[in-house]
């Protein structure tokens, strides 16, 4: 390539002024027994799924050399599955992956829109083209930050991009198949791209390997990682519910996925009993089978509190989120809500797959083409069809469409959760009677029953300073709430201009501030009691 080349601007300046980010970093590993250069690769218990990071070039090798055993479990020439789940560009400098991305999105899970294969593929190539620049540009060598913004700068002897890196490994791998499913961090993949990843696995082998990444290991890549093994259950059940009818003594029902029942014991909101999740397993057809058969495989690509052995538990992550988003200030709340509606709605459209993946089954057992019969039907009359022979009669989106209520259902409902605990009526009153008799005369003994109706009201969080927080919370919003009007004016003005924010002591300072400082001593001290 000419010089010329080499320092032409990109033809998207977006990706021309992106920073180069190191995909790896410090404590990126966080399950025991590390493949080398492949962070958190590990295998789904009872699927042949697996997950992994975003690898280093020799990580790639590693990892398709684990899951074919060397060629003595699988075959290295057989066909298998790689789906990259990441919506950044990215390309591999002296064999590690460098990632482009904002400058305001270094350290954090980014989400850049509405992208696309192709336009992953035509970024990427711009990227290589700006990363070489750079090179040229700076004496052959390179500049890059990690995750924690700290800067890099390395003497560079190889660059190649991710397509060039996924090509070289099928030297070794010709069955391999790279395809990239750009999908969102927290939400839902789109209903197109649940479609992408079935049609990539339409025709493949209930054995044959699928491998699923995005940079860490995380979340989206457990979304893939849960879609394939659905998937995998679609395959199972139209290939299989013929022959499994033919052997004696087999109790069918302890093999349905749709039996599966989580620990009733389980705060509801773990066990995924979400307002909009209740509402769907209504409205949809065998919602309840499909929620089932949808958490069995969440928990098997969970923690291993949940059957897993991996990172990120789908559902329970949600109910943890909750339970973090009564300790926060507001802006911190404001983020969170906005990343639990956003994961109830992935959650939504899991089981919503399920539930499509299910009558699939149906529709591929009773599809068999009439010169097809034959060879397939066993003496019980039952269809036993290889798996590499199934179709989908329709798409995920069709079903959607068709189910289109449903749509709408999620958007007006992952927010139906209760964000605040409701005082009780009985302890509301009283403090508003104590506010409406003399205010400053009643503080004390208002400051002190709001601590205790506060003491009952999170009685079941466990001692520590997330439920000192809860409490402190609570008390400074249920005083702000109950303050007279004569106040209330005053405290709010303050809060718009930043004076005072909305806490407990300020809002104590504020209404005592011609009161002896000792009383207002006494106040704080009890409020912090």
């Amino acid at each position: 390539m000419c010089s010329s080349d080499l320092l032409r601007m990109p033809e998207n300046p977006e990706i021309w002024k992106a920073a180069a980010m190191a995909d790896q970093f410090d404590k990126i590993q966080k399950l025991p027994d590390p493949l080398p250069g492949a962070p958190n690769f590990h295998r789904i218990p009872g699927y042949k799924v697996y997950m992994t990071g975003q690898p280093t070039l020799d990580g790639i090798k590693n990892v398709l050399n684990k899951v074919t055993g060397e060629g003595k479990i699988y075959p290295k020439d057989g066909p298998i599955i790689w789906l990259n789940l990441r919506q950044e560009p990215d390309v591999y400098v002296n064999g590690q992956p460098i990632c482009a991305r904002p400058p305001n999105k270094i350290g954090e899970y980014a989400e850049l829109g509405n992208v696309t294969r192709d336009l992953i593929k035509a970024d990427e190539l711009e990227f290589f083209k700006t990363i070489e620049g750079r090179i040229a540009e700076n004496g052959g060598k390179l500049k890059y930050v990690d995750i924690n913004k700290k800067d890099f700068e390395v003497e560079v002897k190889e660059v190649k991009t991710l397509s060039q890196a996924m090509e070289g490994a099928k030297a070794d791998f010709p069955g391999l198949v790279h395809w990239r499913v750009p999908v969102c961090n927290s939400a839902a993949p789109l209903e197109t791209d649940f479609d992408i990843i079935c049609n990539t696995l339409v025709g493949t082998n209930i054995n044959t390997p699928v491998i699923v990444n995005d940079q860490v290991g995380l979340s989206r890549a457990t979304t893939g990682a849960c879609i394939a093994c659905l998937f995998k259950e679609f395959q199972i059940n139209a290939s299989f519910d013929g022959l499994v009818h033919t052997v004696p003594g087999v109790n069918l029902d302890l093999l349905k996925m749709d039996k599966y029942v989580m620990d009733p014991a389980k705060d509801p909101l773990f066990r995924g009993e979400f307002p909009v999740v209740l509402d769907l397993i209504k409205q949809l057809k065998g919602g309840q089978e499909a929620k089932n058969e949808c958490d069995k495989v969440i928990d098997k690509n969970g923690t291993p509190k949940t059957g897993g052995n991996g990172i990120k538990q789908l559902r329970e992550n949600i109910a943890e989120s909750k339970l973090s988003y009564e300790i926060m200030d507001d802006a911190a709340q404001a983020f969170l809500k906005v990343k639990i509606m956003d994961n109830i709605h992935k959650y939504f459209y899991l089981i919503a797959f399920t539930a499509y993946m299910r009558e699939s089954a149906d529709s591929a057992r009773n599809a068999v083409a009439e010169d097809k019969k034959a060879e397939q039907t066993l003496a019980s009359g039952k269809c036993t069809i290889p798996g590499s022979q199934l179709k989908l009669a329709r798409t995920f989106a069709a079903f959607m469409e068709e189910n289109k209520g449903l749509r709408d259902l999620i958007e007006t409902g992952k927010g139906n959760l209760q964000w605040e605990r409701d005082i009780p009526a009985a302890a509301l009153a009283n403090l508003e009677g104590l506010a409406a008799g003399d205010f400053k005369a009643n503080l004390g003994k208002i400051i002190h029953d709001i601590y205790q109706t506060a003491h009952l009201m999170f009685a079941d969080m466990p001692q520590g300073d997330h439920k000192k927080r809860a409490k402190y919370r609570f008390a400074s919003k249920t005083l702000m709430r109950i303050l007279p009007s004569s106040v209330k004016g005053e405290i709010e003005g303050l809060i718009e201009k930043k004076a005072i924010s909305l806490d407990l002591y300020e809002i104590l300072g504020k209404c005592t501030w011609n009161r002896s400082e000792e009383h207002t001593s006494e106040l704080q001290s009890l409020a912090g009691s």
